[in-house]
Formats: C-alpha cells, sequence, structure tokens
C-alpha cells in the first residue's frame, strides 16, 4: 500500500430528517437539495485526492444512494436502525471484508467547502495510529483518520465528538484547512462556507439564498 492511501467511509441518514436547524432559512425542499448538493461537492473533492483509494457511503435514502453511485463511489446499505456511529462502523468493516487490511477515514458528509490540497496535507501530516479533525468550533469532528491497517475505526460522532474521540486515544490534528473543518448545520455554518467557497453544486443552492440575512461566521478557532 502506497504511504498516506486510505479508504473513506461516509454516513449519510436519510434528506427528509436531515439539516433541521436550517428550517427557519430553507424550506424542506430546499433543504434536501441542499444536503445533496453538499454531499456532492464533498465527494468531488475527495474523489479527487490520489491518495483515496475508494470511497464508500453508507445511507438508507434512495436519492444519496442514486447520487453516490452516478459519481463513482460505493453504496452500502444502512444497518437496519443503526445511529451515525454503528452504520460508520460496519462501513468501515465492510471495505476492510473487500480490499482487505487498510488505513480508513471517516468524514462527514456536508464539508461543501473541502479543498482536495487540505485532505492530501492532513493525510500527510497524520501520525500513525487514530487521529481526529475537530470541527470549527473545536467540539465536533470533521474527520476521523486510522493510519493502522488493523485497529478498529471506533467512531464516536455526536455530542462534543472531538473530546470524545481524543478520550479513546485519537491524536487531534492541528492544521488550519478550513474547508475541511467546516460542516454546515446552522445558517451561521452556511454563511461561514458561502465565504470561504463551495464547490460548484452548492454554490447553486446558495444562489438562491438571501445570503446577506445570514448571520455573520464566527471567527475560526480550534480547540
Amino acid at each position: 500500500m502506497r504511504p498516506h492511501t486510505v479508504h473513506v467511509v461516509l454516513a449519510v441518514k436519510h434528506t427528509d430528517r436531515a439539516k433541521t436547524r436550517l428550517a427557519p432559512l430553507l424550506s424542506p425542499p430546499r433543504r434536501r437539495r441542499l444536503v445533496l448538493a453538499m454531499l456532492a461537492d464533498t465527494l468531488g473533492a475527495v474523489l479527487a485526492v490520489p491518495e483515496v483509494l475508494s470511497v464508500s457511503v453508507t445511507t438508507p435514502d434512495p436519492a444519496v444512494a442514486a447520487l453516490v453511485a452516478g459519481l463513482g463511489a460505493e453504496v452500502l446499505p444502512e444497518p437496519a436502525g443503526a445511529g451515525l456511529n454503528p452504520a460508520l462502523s460496519a462501513a468501515a468493516a465492510a471495505v476492510r471484508d473487500r480490499h482487505g487490511p487498510t488505513h480508513l477515514l471517516a468524514l462527514q458528509a456536508d464539508l461543501p467547502a473541502l479543498r482536495p490540497a487540505e485532505l492530501r496535507e492532513m493525510l500527510t501530516v497524520a501520525p500513525p495510529g487514530r487521529a481526529v479533525v475537530a470541527d470549527h468550533a473545536g467540539t465536533g469532528t470533521a474527520a476521523l483518520l486510522v493510519r493502522d491497517t488493523t485497529a478498529p475505526l471506533m467512531p464516536r460522532f455526536g455530542n462534543d465528538s472531538a473530546h470524545a474521540h481524543r478520550r479513546s486515544g485519537a491524536t487531534e490534528l492541528t492544521g488550519a484547512w478550513p474547508g475541511l473543518r467546516s460542516d454546515v448545520d446552522t445558517p451561521a455554518d452556511l454563511a461561514r462556507v458561502a465565504a470561504l467557497g463551495t464547490g460548484p453544486e452548492t454554490a447553486a443552492v446558495l444562489r438562491e439564498i438571501d445570503l446577506p440575512a445570514l448571520p455573520p461566521a464566527p471567527a475560526h478557532t480550534v480547540c
């Protein structure tokens, strides 16, 4: 295996239940469009990284599955009743069943400002073992890397997940990587990625939104 190569896994829930904190700004149909657009731009950036050997997405949503397959990523069925962490663990196990011992990277699926160069740099500087990239607020997790061909992924996504991943033994990576750290849950997050510059699919949705009405993006912080 070439140095720094990984197999990437993502989990995407049903678009009907996604991004509810954007409800004051976006109607349900537009939220669904935004979820698919952000996923498309995230996958576009990830698939442009030579060190990424494969991308697998676990989802119960047919629209997500169709998009993922059309972009050249593998679709994995979501385990019945599974939450985010069990779904990611199952996806990681499925990837290793197919490809053998390999490094793994779990990513958020809503990183529309991600740049391939950020991901390449992160993969280059990450030490052996498990490593975590906190989100822009320093509390959530944007990426969880396992630079070990047999160690488990051990995802701890959820409230204060960056701390949970550090507590479980993951090393925190401190590079700037603003696009990698900018997932989208709130109107302020949407303003942040708009300021950074997004991929084309998200940009098309943002053009339909009254962006000046959005709250100002907070300053970038990493704890």
